[in-house]
């Protein structure tokens, strides 16, 4: 496996690959590697014949300078789950590798959705995602990029982007991984306390709740979103940040759940912010019928 710091030699990695008749198979991450990232440099292994992971803990999207300084890094403990899983290249820059001239100009205008939700509660978040993910498929080429569905207002928007600006990639949306209790694999787990971490599941249990009132008939997203409320509401560590039932095709919030639709939770466990997650779809008894997977 090669580690690459320079953006010219990555492309020059992703362009060799291609004239060598290899599909090109980008998997995005922030380091701090767990199972979902596993999961995703899977699944390009088993669909691409070249793999190429980027480590970059991403500035752009940091309102915080603490929350940046407190984000979780094991460079080398990264590089070598990458290479246990078949990456073929590691791309790591620097800061100043990925932007020379300082904090770019021009960024990626992420549009409404980009102030909804995740984005209202992390004003520019989704601008500086938007942005490094542009520039590191400019870099890489026509190829196929990996993104969980854990981070489903991402995913969304990192979609748009890539229609329309036509950028030659196609976005592969991988299920999200759950420990066996169901909290959603994140690389920010790793600051939970003991207590924090047993505490942490009752996002997906809140959402399991609502999913459950909707298999059993109920159609009102304010009655669903109450139902999810009053769970997060009954964990003392839990704060809840927001409770949302949107239309998944469109991702406006709904005041009748619709046939396909996706209910999303922010909330507190002590310090540590955590969102997660699930699409619903009619007549769904669990979200495990939408497509999810445990450790």
């Amino acid at each position: 496996m090669d580690v690459i710091g320079e953006r010219a030699a990555f492309a020059a990695a992703c362009a060799d690959a291609r004239a060598g008749g290899a599909a090109v198979g980008i998997v995005p991450t922030m380091g701090a590697l767990h199972e979902g990232h596993r999961a995703l440099l899977e699944r390009a292994r088993s669909a691409d014949g070249f793999v190429a992971m980027t480590l970059f803990v991403n500035p752009l999207q940091f309102g915080d300078a603490a929350d940046l300084r407190s984000y979780p890094g094991r460079p080398d403990d990264d590089l070598a789950a990458a290479e246990s899983a078949g990456c073929d290249v590691v791309f790591a820059p620097s800061p100043e590798e990925m932007y020379p001239r300082g904090d770019p100009e021009v960024t990626v205008d992420p549009g409404p959705l980009g102030g909804q939700l995740e984005g209202a509660a992390r004003p520019g978040h989704f601008r500086g995602v938007l942005t490094v993910v542009a520039k590191l498929l400019g870099l890489a080429g026509p190829c196929r990029a990996y993104f969980g569905e854990k981070d489903a207002q991402q995913l969304e928007l990192v979609r748009r982007m890539v229609r329309d600006l036509d950028v030659p990639a196609e976005i592969v949306a991988c299920p999200t991984v759950r420990a066996p209790d169901g909290l959603a694999l994140a690389s920010r787990n790793a600051r939970l306390s003991p207590a924090e971490r047993e505490a942490a599941p009752v996002l997906f249990r809140a959402l399991s709740a609502g999913v459950f009132v909707i298999g059993a008939g109920e159609r009102s997203a304010g009655l669903v979103r109450t139902q999810i409320s009053d769970v997060l509401a009954a964990e003392p560590l839990a704060r809840t940040d927001y409770v949302a039932v949107i239309d998944d095709e469109t991702w406006d919030e709904v005041g009748m759940v619709p046939d396909r639709a996706r209910l999303l939770v922010a909330a507190w466990i002590g310090d540590v912010r955590l969102i997660d997650g699930v699409a619903v779809r009619s007549g769904a008894a669990s979200p495990a019928v939408a497509g999810e997977r445990a450790e």
